[in-house]
């Protein structure tokens, strides 16, 4: 009864109507701000995988697949149930599959069937932390933590691009997901990956949304992947007709579910318009989203996946694990770096409270010159340093604040 219920409540939720795409840009709007608004309700506790908050989300976006045409593709309809049972070792990685027992979460799968040779994929993680248990950077009292931009954000535009290609996209066939358990290892997408309702040697490519909510004044979209086939930054720069600023990485390997795929050697691109100071925190909110900014990624997608619909399968590039040279640190400054930036230093979007950066007065968009001995000229310079560092260690660090440059001494 309370299934029954519920698939009634969401449904006068999101609406009855005929399935034609969004054609403007207020249309598209509309529908993300409709979505977020409900996954990122506190009614749905957070979505952590296994609970009913995350179920609630999987059904509602079961019934927006079906509501824009798009046939079940799970093994239960539109799910695909899988369990997880975790280790009581540290050293031993949880165990994903069918087994009895553990957590139980689910996919949600939806497809275009154009009776084409060739399917594209399309992602977005729903699920999220909870009451922050595990993962969250809060240190406060227990609180929901609602994952608007993380990944209401994904999922609502995964969504608004399943209604447009339903009506747009004829000459590849497309399915659309929804993964739950990213947050606890890309465990839905690693499940979905070694246990498909589809050929995977068809998959032409794979495109993952990962908080792509938080759009700044500079229109800077993080495109991650693009190393993985010869194709993309072509294409890429030819679908990017609203001039946002992109930032592009390679490689193919990353924190989110387009890993899962590009290890089954598979093209793929993650989109991200960057952290902030309420990632993986309770203030990760709705009222926070550029929703504008959502709507250019839309588009962008959409153009790029449009411009490769009447293509042969585009080649699949293997790509260094760029993640591997990543060093390993024991301490913190206690900031949020801000990963599109792209001048000399290491520019702060966040900075978190009692830690060594607060502490020594430093500021959001502060831009690190030098750490101790070591001039700062990107991330992977900043991260060098740091791990050069133990607790109870100090140092100086030079920033830039606007055209001024500051020094202050740092304890660790």
């Amino acid at each position: 009864m309370r299934k029954i219920t519920f698939y009634i409540s969401i449904i006068s939720f999101i609406g009855l109507g005929s399935c034609t795409s969004y054609t403007t840009d207020k249309e598209i709007r509309t529908g993300v701000e409709k979505d977020v608004a409900y996954l990122a309700d506190d009614k749905l506790e957070g979505r952590a995988i296994g609970t009913p908050g995350e179920e609630l989300a999987a059904e509602y976006i079961a019934a927006a697949f079906k509501k824009y045409g798009l046939e079940p593709k799970g093994t239960d309809g539109y799910m695909q149930p899988f369990n997880v049972k975790k280790s009581t070792s540290p050293h031993e990685e949880a165990v994903i599959g069918d087994a009895e027992g553990g957590i139980t979460g689910r996919n949600v799968v939806g497809y275009i069937d154009n009776g084409a040779e060739n399917t594209v994929v399309i992602g977005a993680h729903f699920d999220h932390l909870g009451y922050g248990e595990e993962g969250s950077l809060y240190r406060g009292e227990k609180a929901i933590h609602n994952g608007a931009d993380d990944n209401a954000s994904g999922t609502a535009a995964m969504i608004q691009l399943a209604r447009i290609l339903k009506n747009k996209g004829k000459d590849k066939n497309y399915l659309f997901m929804a993964f739950s358990g990213e947050e606890n290892g890309l465990w839905g997408s690693n499940y979905f990956s070694k246990n498909s309702t589809i050929d995977l040697g068809t998959v032409d490519y794979m495109i993952n949304m990962d908080m792509v909510g938080r759009m700044n004044d500079e229109k800077t979209v993080a495109i991650n992947g693009v190393g993985t086939s010869p194709v993309w930054m072509d294409k890429i720069e030819a679908a990017n007709t609203d001039t946002l600023k992109l930032v592009t990485s390679e490689s193919g390997i990353g924190p989110s579910d387009h890993t899962s795929f590009y290890l089954q050697d598979l093209p793929v691109l993650h989109f991200f318009t960057g952290q902030h100071e309420d990632y993986h925190r309770p203030s990760d909110d709705a009222d926070k989203i550029n929703y504008h900014g959502i709507v250019k990624v839309v588009r962008l997608i959409e153009r790029l996946v449009l411009s490769l619909d009447q293509e042969e399968k585009i080649a699949f590039t293997k790509t260094k694990d760029e993640s591997g040279d990543s060093p390993r640190f024991t301490v913190s400054l206690g900031v949020v770096p801000d990963y599109l930036y792209d001048g000399q230093g290491m520019r702060i979007d966040g900075v978190s409270e009692e830690k060594p950066a607060q502490k020594a007065g430093m500021q959001k968009g502060d831009i690190v010159m030098k750490l101790g001995d070591s001039t700062i000229v990107d991330m992977m310079s900043y991260m060098r340093a740091l791990a050069a560092f133990q607790l109870g260690d100090e140092t100086k660090v030079e920033f830039k604040r606007g055209e001024e440059l500051k020094t202050v001494d740092i304890k660790f």
